[in-house]
């Protein structure tokens, strides 16, 4: 079930408590609203998704007279019809492009030949392999991920704890190819799959690794596996923080290794509109969009 799996919503326990939805099958987190006796409700990070994308309006219906507000990124698989989300939510607004690679088509029709050299170079330096079992290597992917934290200062629910980390390696669907240089791990890309889906969940390397360019040898062999496990498309997401930035760092890498993108959308919908309008009332709050407001 991917990031549809209750495991995964457990992971983010941290910052609330999961709720099932029983009836489209997925899952949301409880939080408390700071300096309120209310409570609101988010899609885990970094999107929502569920069975039966059709069914999400019944549980909307009986989330919860407890809570304020639901606000959630959409699956760029869900297939689920911009009118129906329309139909549903307060809020519905394009947020961000996912770079994908359709993996029907060979590697080299779309990677540039720059990409591939640079791909070849750092297979010299390094081996990579593919585990099954990703919580066999939890302190070395931690050792990596903290260094992409410290490099990008990365802070909030998507910072991840270790006990986060321990939690998501055992959702049924998560791999990791690793790659060593002299022995020691360089770099590792977690990837949850899913109805012949792959979301690289997220990709980090040690110093040694960015001097190899890890990243391209990395991503070359995990897109050799997925095609020979009959895996279809590589979700390789959006570009960090809120805002779509096209001309970014990361969007023009996801994008040299994608040949496909899609929308995925921004949904909140107001589940108690007195408390909602009293707690932006009581911010002082201008309307600029961000949902829910009260927390901008």
């Amino acid at each position: 079930m991917g990031y549809a799996h209750p495991l995964y919503c457990d992971s983010f326990k941290e910052f609330g408590e999961p709720r099932e939805l029983p009836h489209c099958g997925g899952w949301v987190l409880v939080r408390p609203i700071p300096g309120t006796p209310y409570k609101d409700a988010m899609g885990c990070y970094p999107l929502f998704a569920c069975r039966n994308w059709e069914k999400l309006h019944e549980d909307m219906e009986h989330l919860g007279s407890d809570l304020v507000s639901l606000v959630l990124v959409t699956d760029p698989f869900s297939n689920v019809a911009p009118s129906y989300l329309e139909q549903n939510f307060d809020l519905v607004k394009a947020f961000k492009t996912h770079y994908v690679a359709d993996l029907k088509y060979p590697l080299e029709s779309f990677v540039t030949g720059i990409c591939r050299y640079t791909a070849r170079k750092s297979l010299k330096a390094m081996d990579v392999e593919v585990c099954h079992q990703p919580a066999t290597y939890l302190d070395d992917w931690m050792r990596l991920y903290n260094n992409l934290i410290s490099r990008h200062t990365i802070t909030g629910i998507n910072a991840f704890s270790y006990k986060s980390f321990e939690i998501q390696m055992n959702v049924p669907g998560m791999v990791m190819a690793l790659g060593r240089c002299e022995g020691e791990i360089v770099g590792a890309n977690l990837i949850l799959i899913r109805d012949g889906v792959a979301y690289g969940h997220l990709l980090a390397l040690s110093k040694t690794g960015y001097k190899i360019n890890a990243a391209y040898g990395i991503l070359w062999k995990t897109f050799l596996y997925l095609s020979e496990q009959g895996v279809r498309y590589y979700d390789s997401g959006g570009t960090a923080g809120m805002n779509d930035d096209p001309q970014g760092g990361l969007a023009h890498f996801k994008r040299i290794w994608s040949n496909d993108k899609r929308p995925v959308y921004l949904c909140g919908r107001v589940l108690d509109r007195e408390k909602y309008d009293t707690l932006c009332q009581s911010n002082q709050i201008a309307d600029t969009g961000y949902f829910p407001a009260y927390r901008m």
